[in-house]
C-alpha cells in the first residue's frame, strides 16, 4: 500500500512538472526584483516632489504602478506569442515605428515637456514613440541578419543599408530633440552588425562614422557642448550648471555603505531634480548606500548576462533570429544601464536615459516588461526545442 502511495505520488509530481511552464525563473525573478525595487524607490524619490503640487503625494506612484500593470499584461500576452511571429513582421514593425515619430513631430500633436517634445498625448497618459521604436529596431536587425547574413559578411553594402533605416530614424528622434535615445539606438545596431559577422575593418569604419556623426551633434549643438563642458568639471558652477551633477554626487556620498535607510534621502527633497526618473540611482545609493546600488548593478548585470547566453544557445540551435533577437536585448539593456549610472555617477555628460525596469517613465516601464517576455519566449522555444510549440504559440 505504501509502494502504491509512493508511485501516485510520484505520478502526480511528475505530471505538474509535465504542465509547470518552462521558463528562467533566474532571470524572472531577477526582473521582477528590479521592477518591484524600482517601483518602491519611485515612491520613495517622488513623495516629497508632488506633496504640493495637485495629484497628491502618490501621483507618481499611481502611475507607475498603473503602466506597471499595464506591461505585466502586456508580457503575460506576448509570452504566448512565437518568435517566429516577430520576425515575419519585422519590416512593419520598423515602419509603424517610423509613423509613431512622425506623429511626435507633428505640430499640436507632440507634447512637449521641459524643451523635449518626445510624446503623444493618448488621454490621460503619452506615448513615447522613441522607446517603441528601439524595439522595433531590434526586431527589425535581427530578421534583417538572419535575410542578409551573406551581403553582411561579404559586402560593404549588407552593413549601410540597415544603417541608412537606423540614420533616418535616428534623425527623427534627434528632432525631438533625444540624443541619449538616438546613441544607445545606435550603439546596438552597432553591436548587432558585430554580432552578425560584419568584417572588422568594415566594422570600424562603420564605427568611426558613427562616432563622429555623434560627436558632431554635440559640437554643433550649444546645449550638448554646454552639458559636457560642466560634466568635465560640474564643481566650476554647483548652483547652475553642475547642479544635478554635484547633488547626484552628494547623495553618493551621504550613502556611505549602506545608506540613511528608506524614506530619508535629503537629496531629493527639491535638490537632485528628476530623482525620480534620471537619477533614480542616486537615491538608491543615498537611502541604501553602496551595499543598495551593488545590488542593483548586480541584478541588472545578471539580466544582461543571461540575454547573451540565451541568445548563444538560439544560434547554437539554429534558431538565428531568436539568438540576434535575445542578444540585441542583451547590448541594449547593458548599454542603457550603463549610460544612466554613468550619469549618476559623473562619469558621462547628463542623458534623458532612464534605468531600464526601475526609472519612472510608463513607456520605459512597458517596454521593459515586454523585454523580458520576449527573453523568457526565446529561453523557453529554444530549450523546448519543439517546431510545434514555435508555431502554436503555447
Amino acid at each position: 500500500m505504501t509502494a502504491e502511495l509512493a508511485i501516485s505520488s510520484d505520478r502526480v509530481t511528475h505530471q505538474r512538472r509535465l504542465h509547470r511552464p518552462m521558463l528562467d525563473y533566474g532571470l524572472l525573478a531577477a526582473g521582477v526584483a528590479l521592477l518591484l525595487f524600482g517601483t518602491l524607490m519611485v515612491g520613495s524619490a517622488s513623495m516629497s516632489v508632488r506633496e504640493n503640487h495637485s495629484g497628491g503625494p502618490f501621483f507618481y506612484l499611481i502611475r507607475h504602478l498603473i503602466a506597471l500593470g499595464i506591461g505585466t499584461f502586456a508580457a503575460l500576452v506576448l509570452l504566448r506569442i512565437p518568435i517566429e511571429s516577430w520576425q515575419k513582421n519585422a519590416t512593419k514593425l520598423y515602419f509603424v515605428g517610423l509613423f509613431l515619430l512622425v506623429l511626435v513631430l507633428i505640430p499640436g500633436l507632440g507634447r512637449t515637456v521641459n524643451g523635449a517634445t518626445r510624446w503623444v498625448p493618448l488621454g490621460p497618459f503619452s506615448l513615447q514613440s522613441s522607446e517603441f521604436m528601439k524595439l522595433f529596431m531590434v526586431v527589425f536587425l535581427a530578421a534583417y541578419l538572419v535575410r542578409r547574413q551573406e551581403q553582411v559578411y561579404t559586402t560593404v553594402m549588407g552593413s549601410i543599408k540597415p544603417l541608412i533605416l537606423m540614420g533616418i530614424a535616428g534623425a527623427m528622434i534627434i528632432k525631438q530633440p533625444d540624443f541619449g535615445t538616438t546613441a544607445v539606438m545606435i550603439g546596438t545596431g552597432m553591436g548587432l552588425l558585430f554580432l552578425g559577422g560584419a568584417p572588422l575593418w568594415q566594422f570600424g569604419v562603420l564605427m568611426t562614422t558613427a562616432a563622429t556623426g555623434l560627436v558632431g551633434l554635440i559640437i554643433f549643438s550649444p546645449y550638448r557642448l554646454q552639458r559636457v563642458l560642466t560634466f568635465l568639471d560640474p564643481w566650476a558652477d554647483p548652483y547652475n550648471k553642475g547642479f544635478q551633477l554635484t547633488q547626484s554626487l552628494i547623495a553618493f556620498g551621504r550613502g556611505e555603505w549602506v545608506g540613511v535607510g528608506l524614506g530619508n534621502s535629503i537629496q531629493k527633497q527639491y535638490y537632485l531634480p528628476e530623482a525620480h526618473t534620471d537619477f533614480l540611482l542616486a537615491v538608491i545609493g543615498e537611502e541604501f548606500g553602496l551595499v543598495g546600488t551593488l545590488g542593483v548593478l548586480l541584478l541588472l548585470g545578471f539580466i544582461c548576462w543571461r540575454a547573451f547566453q540565451i541568445g548563444a544557445t538560439a544560434m547554437r540551435e539554429k534558431k538565428p533570429f531568436a539568438g540576434y533577437l535575445a542578444s540585441g536585448i542583451g547590448l541594449w539593456l547593458g548599454l542603457q544601464a550603463i549610460v544612466n549610472i554613468g550619469v549618476n555617477l559623473g562619469l558621462f555628460p547628463t542623458k534623458g536615459l532612464t534605468l531600464p525596469l526601475m526609472s519612472y517613465g510608463g513607456n520605459s516601464i512597458i517596454v521593459g516588461c515586454i523585454l523580458l517576455a520576449v527573453l523568457l519566449r526565446v529561453d523557453r522555444e529554444t530549450r523546448l526545442g519543439n517546431r510545434s510549440l514555435a508555431q502554436g504559440g503555447n
